[in-house]
């Protein structure tokens, strides 16, 4: 069923606090991975008790949000706003958040489609947004002073270059503003978050709200922070509601406020501080089993993929740049995952591995997520994670060469001994190249 809502801001409970009641909202946690690490955020993906940004209960593909999407239309009439809102950032994970929002336009042409970004990485993807009628962003600004920012951000991570506190929060600054500027040139409505932290940034919100103001931005949010006990700033105390609301005053001289935010979740869904509906979130688990993407839109095994299992159509690689197979699992951060379409091998997403350090549960955590994977392409593994693979029903190959060539190989059924490592690395070596180790 599908919601019969104007694409116009009346209907937007953030943008406007006459709707809060009446119109509901839905995000969509496409979105896991993130480009800066602030000093106040520990996500939990699956913390059913906590309503914040950076939980969720689940992570869903684009195809998977598009299913659990349908069964939020049917369960809540009132939804007015598909959102994407992490639990990571939105442009850390651009090819899963364009997907959504193409594949979300396309099936609801009447939705309003948002999203809430830290900004780092969304100025290359604004003429797609707009093309998609894309009419609401929210941008977390915490600091319009590099120095204050370094007291907010660990680092940033631009494209595959991690840069410190301070500098990593002027270049931060510098593409939030930016972009910004961008989003109004393109006609879409902006709303400012910033976090409000006792003894960090507090003396700070009313500058940055007069300088967003200056940028045109449509409304600011003051969020009180919220005390994350596995966070670097874990002692700080949340604001007190006076404090929050004076600073709210000042900044009102220069921009509208927002004081209705409820610091939705990552899969929040419903009207502004809803409780969390079980149900849905049953819903969101269970279509975050299913295939990552419809049987409809791949080949059938006897066209495509003989070595591969009907329902794991995808191989998962290891790679470094993602051109040849040369990485040692227990150095990859993240697997790149390929499937084959229409004759032709087709890049899909690229999957985080588990965080060294938890021995054998790290690698069986990695084998679920690899569940829609027939086969594993690395040049190396050792071999608690071999096992592990090898139990869920994962094909292990440690080659070295042309990603495109062992996939050919892979999909056609033939043999990959030309790709076979011959010189593997001496015990003590294999996990070592990045300080990760297997375990």
């Amino acid at each position: 069923m599908k919601p019969d809502k104007d694409i116009n801001s009346v209907n937007h409970p953030c943008f406007n606090v006459n709707a809060r009641k009446r119109f509901g909202r839905v995000h969509l946690p496409v979105a896991p991975r993130c480009n800066i690490q602030c000093r106040f955020c520990d996500r939990k993906f699956d913390c059913v008790n906590e309503s914040r940004p950076g939980v969720t209960s689940g992570v869903l593909s684009p195809y998977q949000a598009l299913v659990y999407l349908e069964h939020v239309f049917e369960a809540k009439k009132n939804i007015s706003v598909v959102g994407i809102a992490g639990p990571g950032d939105p442009f850390a994970n651009p090819s899963q958040t364009m997907e959504t929002l193409r594949l979300v336009r396309q099936a609801y042409p009447e939705v309003i489609l948002c999203l809430a970004t830290n900004g780092l990485g969304i100025a290359p993807f604004i003429d797609d947004l707009v093309a998609l009628d894309t009419g609401h962003v929210t941008v977390t600004v915490n600091a319009v002073d590099p120095a204050v920012g370094a007291e907010v951000y660990a680092w940033v991570r631009d494209g595959k270059r991690v840069i410190g506190s301070q500098a990593g929060a002027a270049l931060l600054m510098e593409r939030q503003l930016g972009a910004i500027k961008a989003l109004k040139k393109a006609g879409i409505m902006v709303k400012v978050n910033a976090i409000m932290i006792p003894g960090i940034n507090d003396h700070h919100i009313v500058e940055i709200a007069k300088t967003v103001a200056g940028l045109g931005v449509d409304i600011f949010n003051c969020l009180p922070f919220h005390e994350n006990k596995g966070s670097a700033f874990a002692h700080i105390r949340e604001p007190s509601t006076a404090d929050v609301a004076a600073v709210r005053k000042k900044a009102g001289a220069h921009i509208r406020q927002m004081t209705h935010c409820a610091r939705c979740r990552a899969d929040a869904v419903g009207c502004l501080g809803d409780a969390q509906d079980t149900g849905l979130m049953e819903k969101l688990k269970a279509c975050e089993l299913m295939p990552e993407v419809p049987d409809s839109v791949w080949e059938s095994p006897e066209e495509s993929c003989r070595t591969t299992h009907s329902d794991r159509p995808f191989v998962a690689v290891a790679s470094m740049e993602g051109l040849l197979v040369n990485q040692h699992l227990g150095e990859a951060v993240e697997l790149r995952v390929f499937g084959k379409k229409k004759g032709k091998f087709v890049y899909l997403e690229t999957r985080d591995t588990p965080g060294a350090g938890t021995g054998a549960e790290r690698w069986r955590e990695l084998a679920g997520r690899l569940a829609d994977c027939s086969t594993l392409l690395v040049s190396g593994i050792g071999d608690a994670p071999r096992k592990a693979m090898t139990e869920s029903g994962v094909d292990v190959h440690v080659i070295e060469g042309l990603i495109d060539e062992a996939l050919a190989a892979v999909f056609d059924g033939r043999s990959l001994d030309g790709m076979v490592k011959r010189t593997p690395r001496r015990r003590g070596e294999a996990c070592s190249g990045m300080g990760m180790g297997c375990g």
